[in-house]
């Protein structure tokens, strides 16, 4: 990229900034398409619908600083409605996909939305009493008006010219809670994050976005749909949830240069894909034996022609990385990236770009971020992550003291997450604060260590490690063919059940530390409860043991008190079917 050009995108302060450099320079370029349909945009035709929509909305006397909810799957009109808005100094409010009706209520109302962006398919989640005090509701998919109240139509609604200060979005997350808060941020909020992106890895033009993670969240939001426009390249969206025949479809068809994930997805892969090809031939066991080299070196092969053959950022946010999977990927020279962020810092707070990964760790302090931790222990050399920064919201919504209460008297926001940092300057995520257990002798248990242990097993899917009186237990949910819940009443069921329980206990104690040994296993018959970047909402399951022998399947009990709440860490980014990984794609469509 030229220096006039990288110049450009460092001077980028505000989203209409934003919108009138890319749609200018890149006018005849295609900037995205829904794959396999008509629908696409060059940065030229997307700007006249833009501009045409925002005329629209100001007919109907929706104008600067007015709050615009959007709710629909993704799609290439998804950025026509965000644009619309934050490009005329209008507030957006995206909504995700899997809110519930009684969600979306909420947001509605403590948003004060005057208007509605949706897909005909989410429509019957809102009330005729909702959708009548709206001024305009929007087919997002056609951008034809659904529903208008005819007395809006004033043609007084004026937009502006927004500052770098001024609020772009409110979005709103579960918090640990499942307590919604609105995020404010501003548009400086987000160019910086542009150039955080730019900084963590440059693209250009030439490159291609596959999404498939939810735009409503900042992670989307920021780098797969901003980051793009402002270097003129090209996002291809699914017009289909993301199923194995679908998505191995789409990365043939596409080639993608660059995707966002989140950790579950290649996780999966790896569990459901990769080990088991490799334990179930006796070739690949003794190449891994014998030449282990040769065989990631095969491996890595078929997973990137998987990819479509192109890949060359593969980013991983939105929790964790299993430590097994990112050697594994390291291995197998897989062009991957790790960042670390949260809608409060919308998002990224540290990056560790394709060729500066190093496994446990989340990578450095983003570009003109300051990061450090609080509090240290000087025994372990842990503390509270906090950050100071142009990536820094604004606060949450109609909330001051909640705003108060994630910033230090100094400025810093507290993100709740506890870390440690090498002596080059990587950050190592060890816990959420609010889920650490003390043990009996006060030391300091990460659950999310042991559940690593736990998720490594063979036969699981995922887990979650709770503090009942004292003692750990584990809810553990198992793949879907190691038990057959049909036959639960029988003998033999429960006789396997038991047989269960015993070889994670086992096998988990074996791994772990003394003071991090578990006491019970409790095998969840449903899946769990999670947030939006499928992390499971831990204080849902935080109960006594009375409550868990009364209810074997593991479900959440609705009246049960919440735990007291901190931000929450996120990069954003669930997907609908997290199996449908794509190194497994083919094994699963046999």
């Amino acid at each position: 990229m030229s220096k006039r050009k990288t110049a450009r995108i460092h001077s980028i302060t505000t989203l209409e900034e934003l919108y009138s450099y890319c749609t200018t320079r890149f006018e005849k370029r295609q900037m995205s398409e829904m794959i396999d349909t008509d629908v696409r945009y060059t940065y030229g035709s997307f700007r006249k619908t833009c501009d045409s929509i925002s005329q629209l909305l100001s007919r109907y006397g929706i104008g600067s600083s007015d709050r615009v909810v959007i709710l629909s799957q993704n799609t290439p009109n998804w950025t026509v409605a965000f644009f619309s808005l934050v490009a005329f100094g209008r507030v957006a409010v995206p909504i995700l996909p899997d809110s519930s009706a009684n969600e979306i209520s909420n947001i509605l109302a403590h948003s004060g939305s005057k208007a509605l962006f949706v897909s005909k398919r989410f429509l019957s989640r809102f009330t005729d009493e909702q959708l009548d005090k709206l001024n305009l509701v929007i087919d997002i998919e056609t951008l034809d008006i659904i529903r208008r109240k005819r007395e809006a139509f004033t043609c007084d609604g004026r937009p502006s010219v927004p500052g770098p200060d001024d609020m772009a979005a409110i979005i709103y997350t579960s918090g640990t809670t499942g307590n919604a808060k609105g995020v404010m941020l501003s548009h400086r909020n987000f160019c910086t994050n542009i150039t955080i992106s730019y900084h963590a890895h440059r693209t250009s033009k030439r490159d291609v976005w596959l999404s498939i993670l939810p735009m409503p969240h900042t992670y989307e939001l920021t780098i797969g749909v901003l980051y793009p426009m402002s270097v003129g390249g090209k996002v291809c969206y699914l017009q289909k949830p993301p199923t194995a025949s679908v998505l191995l479809h789409a990365l043939m068809t596409v080639r993608p240069t660059i995707m966002l994930s989140v950790p579950l997805i290649i996780e999966k892969m790896y569990k459901s894909s990769v080990v088991p090809s490799i334990e179930k031939s006796t070739v690949l066991r003794w190449m891994r034996d014998h030449t282990p080299w040769l065989l990631w070196k095969l491996v890595g092969k078929r997973l990137k022609k998987t990819f479509g053959g192109r890949i060359k950022f593969f980013g991983v946010g939105g929790a964790k990385l299993d430590s097994n999977v990112e050697a594994f990927l390291k291995r197998i020279h897989f062009h991957y990236a790790i960042g670390y962020g949260m809608t409060e810092c919308a998002p990224l707070i540290c990056t560790a770009g394709v060729k500066q990964t190093h496994v446990g760790t989340t990578g450095g302090a983003a570009y003109g971020v300051d990061v450090k931790l609080k509090d240290v222990d000087p025994a372990t050399g842990e503390g509270e992550i906090i950050v100071k920064g142009n990536n820094v919201m604004m606060g949450y919504y109609k909330d001051p003291d909640r705003t108060a209460s994630v910033f230090t008297s100094d400025g810093w926001f507290r993100t709740g997450d506890l870390a440690t940092i090498d002596e080059k300057g990587r950050f190592s995520i060890r816990g959420r604060m609010g889920s650490v257990i003390i043990g009996p002798s006060g030391e300091n248990i990460y659950p999310e260590e042991i559940e690593h242990v736990i998720n490594d097993l063979e036969g699981v899917d995922e887990s979650l490690v709770v503090d009942d009186d004292g003692k750990l237990v584990a809810l553990v949910q198992l793949n879907k063919n190691v038990l057959d819940w049909d036959h639960a009443s029988e003998e033999q069921f429960f006789e396997r059940l038991q047989a269960q329980k015993e070889a994670v206990l086992r096998a988990v104690n074996k791994q772990v530390s003394r003071f991090s040994q578990i006491s019970r296993v409790e095998i969840q018959k449903e899946p769990f409860s999670k947030t939006a970047t499928q992390k499971i909402r831990r204080f849902l399951y935080k109960k006594s043991a009375t409550q868990q022998n009364e209810n074997p399947a593991g479900m959440p009990d609705e009246k049960q008190t919440p735990q007291p709440e901190t931000p929450e860490t996120k990069s954003e980014a669930p997907i609908e079917q997290p199996d449908t990984t794509p190194a497994a794609l083919e094994e699963q469509e046999k």
